[in-house]
């Protein structure tokens, strides 16, 4: 024992001597490229930054986004004054937009090129070569099986390898027969590509998915636009309610059409006791232009069923009551005149209504209040709506007077009164009491400021309106993926060597075996419709040549006639490279593990 360790502390004062002088060489810049290029490109980093970027998004959803509701960005900024700037200052309100998740995108997008490219020339370059050399001990992979035909078949050594060359190109694989005319002829046969195929198929299509949907955010875009029955939506920007663009939209992208609501129609529940009066189907009839000179045409819009104009698609995503109203000012003048949209807020269509009259002279006019389609009035004076349908429409307001502040030029919402600084002229709480109208009634307003008349009511509908260049093309790539990635899944990499000979008493002696590329669970099942095949084509009863003196004579009828590779023997690891290892870079060399070779592997 101590000379083993003197032995050894002789041994390793100059390795120790040696490291202390090595010095690690110096990668140089083209080195630190080359090394970051590695690091980006493998699949590894790319599952990385697509989790990252799965992370990244989540705060689009906690925040609200300036490019969807800027006025909802300034208010939270508002109510959270001690860290909403901060926030600003980390782009968290622009999320899609924000430097931070570009470049975890564009890095992602520069990764998946990364990989899939070298290995799409890798793969060109395997379809392309000739299946690996028939290995030397063909019972050391993970399938192996024998047939003996019988000399007075008739069928020589040469014939039979023929035969299974046809035999396997009918069944799908690429086959390469050697030594035809020799000895000892054999074959080699692969198939399966198609699984690499799906798996570059795979991956490009989460590029071209990535592509489409910055094109989308780049160039597309989106509005909101309500729609009273008898109005003319035109698509330009002054056109929309609410617009939101894309990073790079520019205002040419608008085609020039116009859609008009012709009529809107709600069909209610009458036969169901537990949904009596639920909307049950609405359909909008519209006139569509595609251009000012183009023909007018009819169309139906339905929930789900959106109308394509224009490279756009308009979706039907709302509806409710406009009242038609007429209101006076104090010197008799009409001050306003249309429809109000009345927002729904309840049952049975129960909807807030605000009117501003900026136009009303000498003071301006607000009424706030609420629009019910059939009018009921419970023993407290509580009114509520008891249908959806207009059986009994009323218009309960409240009035003001004073500055609306809309001259400031402050946005305010269309639905929203501010009467802080306004006068109340009406209400239930005062001597003049609340203001309550019929279809085709007219109340005077107190101290001569003005009149309101209900003259009628009308339907609306909100529209959402969406152009999105790259949701064709995102959803053809998301299909192809789907598809590349079932491939990758369900077809298999495989190979098929045979090899034949001729015994001394002139039978003809079959070996084969089979190997898969990485898991393959049905491989054993594909050794046995291989043999069936074989066994067909010749006419040998099942079971033929199996057992452990078939083996034999088989080994004898084809030992020695192939060279070993230099420093393998017997081992398979020098065999089983040149298998399986050729033109499967990324696998490396395979050592196939050595099995039984009795009969219980061709069962």
């Amino acid at each position: 024992m101590s000379e083993r360790v003197n032995v050894t502390k002789k041994q390793t004062a100059p390795v120790a001597a040696a490291k202390a002088q090595a010095a690690l060489p110096v990668l140089g810049p083209k080195g630190m490229l080359r090394w970051a290029w590695t690091q980006l490109t493998s699949m590894r980093t790319a599952l990385f930054l697509l989790l990252l970027l799965a992370v990244a998004a989540v705060p689009g959803s906690l925040f609200p986004q300036r490019p969807a509701n800027p006025a909802n960005v300034t208010q939270y900024i508002k109510d959270h004054p001690d860290y909403g700037k901060l926030l600003d200052s980390l782009q968290l309100y622009d999320v899609y937009s924000s430097v931070w998740f570009s470049a975890i995108y564009l890095l992602l997008f520069i990764s998946l090129i990364g990989c899939v490219v070298p290995r799409a020339i890798a793969h060109f370059k395997a379809m392309r070569s000739q299946p690996p050399r028939t290995p030397q001990r063909l019972s050391r992979l993970p399938e192996y099986g024998t047939l003996v035909i019988p000399s007075s078949a008739g069928i020589p050594a040469s014939d039979a390898i023929n035969n299974a060359a046809g035999l396997l190109r009918k069944r799908g694989y690429r086959v390469e027969v050697r030594d035809a005319d020799g000895a000892l002829p054999s074959l080699g046969a692969e198939r399966g590509f198609m699984k690499e195929v799906g798996n570059l198929v795979f991956h490009t299509s989460l590029i071209g998915v990535l592509v489409s949907v910055a094109a989308g955010g780049l160039f597309g875009y989106s509005g909101q636009r309500i729609l009273v029955e008898g109005d003319t939506f035109v698509n330009t920007l002054v056109g929309y309610d609410q617009f939101n663009p894309g990073t790079n939209f520019q205002s040419s992208q608008l085609q020039p059409y116009s859609l008009q609501l012709n009529k809107f129609n709600i069909t209610f529940d009458r036969e169901s006791k537990g949904k009596f009066g639920q909307p049950i189907d609405f359909a909008a009839t519209v006139t569509t232009k595609e251009n000012p000179d183009a023909p007018p045409k009819q169309e139906i819009l339905k929930v789900n069923d959106p109308v394509s104009l224009g490279g756009t698609s308009i979706y039907l995503t709302g509806n409710g009551y406009a009242p038609v109203v007429t209101i006076r000012d104090a010197a008799g003048n009409v001050a306003m005149q249309g429809p109000v949209v009345a927002k729904l807020q309840g049952e049975n269509y129960y909807s807030s209504v605000v009117i501003k009259v900026p136009d009303a002279r000498p003071d301006q006019l607000g009424f706030v209040g609420f629009f019910l389609p059939t009018a009921f009035v419970t023993d407290k004076n509580v009114s509520f709506s008891a249908d959806p349908e207009l059986f009994n429409p009323q218009l309960t307001l409240n009035s003001y007077y004073g500055n609306l502040g809309l001259d400031t030029g402050a946005p305010q919402n269309v639905f929203e009164l501010d009467v802080k600084n306004l006068t109340p002229l009406n209400a239930r709480n005062l001597a003049a009491g609340g203001i309550t109208l019929a279809p085709g009634s007219t109340y005077t307003l107190p101290d001569g400021k003005g009149s309101i008349s209900f003259d009628g009511v009308k339907r609306y509908i909100g529209v959402d309106i969406h152009h999105n260049p790259g949701q064709v093309s995102a959803l053809v790539f998301a299909l192809l993926a789907v598809a590349g990635l079932i491939l990758s899944l369900y077809v298999n990499r495989r190979r098929v060597w045979v090899r034949t000979g001729t015994a001394a008493d002139g039978r003809t002696m079959v070996e084969y075996g089979l190997l898969a590329r990485g898991e393959d669970h049905r491989l054993a099942g594909e050794a046995a419709a291989v043999r069936k095949l074989f066994s067909t084509e010749w006419q040998l009863p099942d079971g033929d040549a199996d057992g452990p003196a078939a083996e034999d004579q088989v080994a004898e009828a084809t030992a020695g006639s192939q060279q070993t590779p230099s420093g393998t023997g017997d081992n398979v690891a020098g065999s089983a490279d040149k298998a399986v290892g050729s033109a499967e870079n990324a696998e490396g060399s395979i050592t196939t593990p050595a099995g039984p070779t009795g009969p219980e592997k061709d069962q």
